[in-house]
């Protein structure tokens, strides 16, 4: 399936919230963020021609948005040293409150302590990818995946839990 230079700026204008929440969950720093955004998107351009059309749109992306962030993440050697401050304004998020943006903030910072596959499996999960897509992008079974989203909730919760937020 191909695309044209135009439909390719408009499918990932309508998706770009994916881009944002893979960039915030492995950097805190905005500069970061930006910083793979960018190689996000160029990385969705240059696997353009990868794309059949087999799948949604957002699902391939997101798959080439998770491998580009975690081989960004792992090129570059970075860690995340610090949880970034409050006060800085998260990346496509302008329209939030502070209250919304501190509960941002938690649950990022709790995300940050799952490993890839969490990581992969819980962003996909409130992106609203049902079970199967979720598995066709992991190489999992449906029936793991459901077990491993239940796994990986209860787990966001406790580490949500020991920050001391909300609970």
């Amino acid at each position: 399936m191909q695309l044209t230079e135009q439909e390719f700026l408009t499918a990932i204008n309508k998706h770009k919230g994916i881009l944002y929440k893979v960039s915030r969950m492995y950097f805190d720093a905005l500069e970061d963020q930006q910083d793979l955004f960018q190689e996000i998107i160029l990385q969705l351009w240059k696997s353009l021609g990868s794309f059949k059309g087999e799948s949604e749109f957002s699902s391939w992306m997101y798959r080439v948005a998770l491998n580009t962030a975690i081989v960004f993440f792992k090129k570059e050697k970075r860690k995340p040293d610090s949880f970034g401050s409050t006060l800085q304004e998260p990346v496509g998020f302008e329209d939030y409150s502070k209250e919304k943006d501190e509960q941002l903030d938690h649950f990022y910072k709790a995300v940050k302590k799952l490993d890839k596959v969490e990581k992969a499996l819980i962003l996909q999960y409130i992106e609203g990818f049902s079970g199967k897509e979720i598995a066709k992008n992991l190489g999992l079974s449906e029936a793991n995946v459901r077990v491993k989203i239940n796994r990986t909730k209860n787990k966001l919760q406790e580490i949500i839990k020991k920050q001391g937020y909300g609970f």
